[in-house]
């Protein structure tokens, strides 16, 4: 098993000192630093056969195709689909939501359909449903969540009925940690006829997925919180359902045949990749995959749950900080307040002493509201952190407190 030191050796970033001093880079959960492999396959694509792909019979097109479509194959064996065409690259979680949202939902709502979200969802999670049954007439339905941060299962199941089309819920909540139950989410939907999407983005990096055996309709993540680049996302959908669904953007490189007539469109996953897509991006996100599985999720699981327990003791040794989101089954995600100290003057503060946080509402407004807070400080993990990381931002509130007098 890889050793903790020899993983952080393979992030540049984290060798760099800044302002003195090493930085404690505690926000993950927005966007996950890149090993070095990573780093160089997306170099080595602008340095040594980058061209637009599909197209082309020269070398440096070909070879760019067929590193591109082996990723997809990468992708397909790392969330265990059964087939490559179910896996559509887009340019992130929130660009997947919005396709199955204008496309599936355009073409399934009706007036007086029911689509399900919860109250712990990310902005992208809720503002594309919200759109959708505002022009198709449907009602948005929310799963509300207790003080812990957790879902409402009996709640959820009681707004279950044929009415309801689609549920899209998140899998870890990118606020409070909670690992939801998506499984018994799937299955209880299914009973009723309905569809599910899972916003796979802060999931697929804590834990292994296996989409058929989860049986989600349509499954969705970033590259950049698997340490891989930005601008580069997954949707994953049963095939017989993507076959079923529109385009969603129209273009190059998503049409069988074009005129001014009639058009006919590509099979999949060409109908949903319109455009020239980051070709270098999906390429080092391959080497992203290959990065996870070489450490593993063993490692990657455990790691995380020590430093969560670690961190989840330490913080609450704080008289003046509260803890929002305490789910028993949680991912490696803490968001806290401290009387009297508004957060922004948390995170801008922790930046003096190396320390780096999210503060905000962390594009869950709904979610602040019914927790009773404005914004958080929000620490999140990734497999580089360290005890001594956990160490120095609880010197550093301690610090904070002390000024605030």
């Amino acid at each position: 098993m890889i050793a903790l030191p020899e993983i952080r050796a393979q992030f540049p970033i984290l060798q760099q000192a800044v302002k003195g001093q090493t930085v404690a880079f505690l926000d993950t959960g927005a966007s996950a630093q890149k090993p070095q492999q990573v780093i160089d396959a997306e170099r080595a694509v602008y340095e040594h056969y980058y061209a637009n792909i599909h197209r082309g019979v020269y070398y440096f097109s070909e070879k760019s195709t067929q590193e591109y479509e082996a990723v997809r194959e990468l992708v397909r064996a790392f969330i265990k689909a059964e087939d490559p065409r179910e896996i559509i690259f887009t340019k992130g979680t929130t660009e997947s939501i919005n396709l199955v949202a204008q496309s599936y939902g355009r073409k399934v709502l009706q007036a007086g359909d029911i689509v399900i979200i919860s109250e712990m969802e990310h902005h992208a999670n809720i503002v594309p449903w919200q759109m959708i049954c505002e022009e198709k007439g449907a009602i948005l339905k929310v799963i509300p969540i207790n003080d812990a941060g957790e879902l409402e299962m009996d709640q959820y199941r009681a707004m279950l009925n044929d009415r309801v089309k689609i549920v899209s819920v998140t899998q870890v909540s990118n606020v409070l940690g909670t690992i939801n139950d998506v499984a018994t989410i799937v299955n209880e939907a299914h009973k009723v006829g309905a569809k599910v999407l899972i916003d796979g983005a802060q999931g697929v990096v804590h834990q292994p997925l296996d989409v058929m055996a989860l049986d989600a309709d349509f499954y969705v993540f970033s590259a950049h919180k698997l340490y891989g680049p930005s601008g580069v996302g997954v949707l994953y959908g049963k095939r017989t359902l993507l076959e079923a669904m529109p385009p969603y953007q129209t273009g190059g490189d998503m049409i069988d045949v074009v005129t001014f007539e009639k058009t006919t469109f590509a099979p999949l996953p060409n109908k949903f990749e319109a455009g020239t897509p980051n070709i270098a991006g999906v390429i080092a996100f391959g080497e992203a995959i290959k990065w996870v599985t070489s450490v593993g999720f063993e490692l990657i699981e455990s790691h995380e749950k020590a430093l969560l327990e670690y961190a989840t003791s330490a913080l609450s040794q704080i008289p003046e900080l509260r803890i929002i989101g305490t789910a028993e089954n949680k991912a490696g995600v803490i968001s806290f307040v401290i009387k009297g100290i508004h957060p922004h003057d948390i995170g801008t503060l922790l930046d003096h002493e190396g320390v780096a946080v999210r503060v905000g509402h962390h594009c869950a407004q709904p979610l602040m509201k019914r927790m009773k807070v404005p914004a958080t400080a929000r620490m999140s993990l990734g497999v580089y952190n360290t005890s001594e990381e956990i160490d120095r931002l609880v010197a550093g509130l301690k610090k904070i407190i002390a000024l605030f007098g």
